[in-house]
């Protein structure tokens, strides 16, 4: 795992986890960061203070994403092999079981605290599944495109984002009512979404683009070409930038959401995927 410094846009360290580090995730509350090795079929636990890993988790058949709850002491995570959430109680860092089971080759996966839920996308299956957290079960299944892949939640709006990788589009979610309310056409081939809730804005990840839409109208306001196809792809807003992975080019770009530009690009580790802020 790569660790960069969001003041200066450089690298501070490189932190040895698990075999085919794949997603990451940062809680706050108790400086740590969750980090999948899918072909280890762990999570590595880095302290943010030291960057040391203090603790290494078993969990399911190829972890993909992963999410935290604070409000819950919870972290999820998508076993896309298995087809179930794990639950890993992040005060003792010991996974709860049974699992969930969840779709089809879940991957992308989203919480949101002030609703008990966390979205789990099943990218063969092409649906969502709903998970309430204070009951550890499913409440609902949403159908959605054929490829669905990247998921964030904007708990403010209650809506939940994710992108269909064939269908070059986003598809918006009422989280009251569970029904897709609207779908937007992004750039080509879309891997991730992330929202700035402070500024109703999502940013969708695609095969050369950057594309911006309007959360309040759910319109595409901006595209922004980029130079190298970008993976993943997380926000900041107290900083304004949003920043994005290039797995095929070991480097992260940093964008200026105010003036919607690259003003960086920071050398990693190779085959960069996952990215999270803290």
């Amino acid at each position: 795992v790569s660790v960069i410094d969001s003041e200066t846009n450089e690298l501070i360290t490189d932190i040895p986890v698990g075999d085919s580090p794949f997603g990451v995730a940062v809680e706050p509350s108790l400086a740590r960061v969750y980090v999948t090795n899918s072909d280890a079929d762990t999570v590595s636990v880095i302290d943010a203070v030291t960057n040391n890993v203090v603790a290494v988790i078993p969990v399911g058949n190829v972890p993909a994403g992963v999410t935290v709850d604070p409000s819950r002491a919870r972290a999820y995570v998508a076993n896309q092999a298995d087809n179930t959430l794990s639950v890993i109680n992040t005060e003792t860092n010991t996974e709860v079981l049974p699992r969930i089971s969840v779709g089809n080759s879940p991957v992308g996966v989203a919480a949101d605290p002030s609703r008990a839920r966390v979205d789990v996308v099943n990218s063969s299956l092409g649906t969502v599944t709903v998970v309430n957290t204070a009951a550890g079960v499913v409440t609902a299944t949403i159908p959605l495109g054929e490829s669905p892949r990247g998921v964030a939640v904007d708990p403010t709006r209650a809506r939940t984002y994710v992108t269909d990788l064939f269908g070059s589009t986003m598809a918006v979610i009422d989280t009251n009512t569970n029904t897709v309310v609207a779908t937007v056409h992004v750039g080509s081939f879309p891997t991730s979404v992330a929202v700035d809730p402070t500024r109703a804005r999502a940013y969708v990840s695609s095969s050369d683009r950057v594309s911006v839409i309007d959360t309040a109208t759910n319109t595409l306001v901006a595209d922004i070409p980029l130079a190298a196809t970008p993976q993943e792809v997380t926000v900041d807003p107290s900083r304004s930038r949003a920043y994005l992975t290039h797995r095929f080019d070991n480097a992260v770009s940093v964008l200026d959401t105010e003036t919607n530009t690259i003003i960086a690009t920071v050398p990693v580790g190779e085959r960069a995927i996952g990215i999270a802020v803290g």
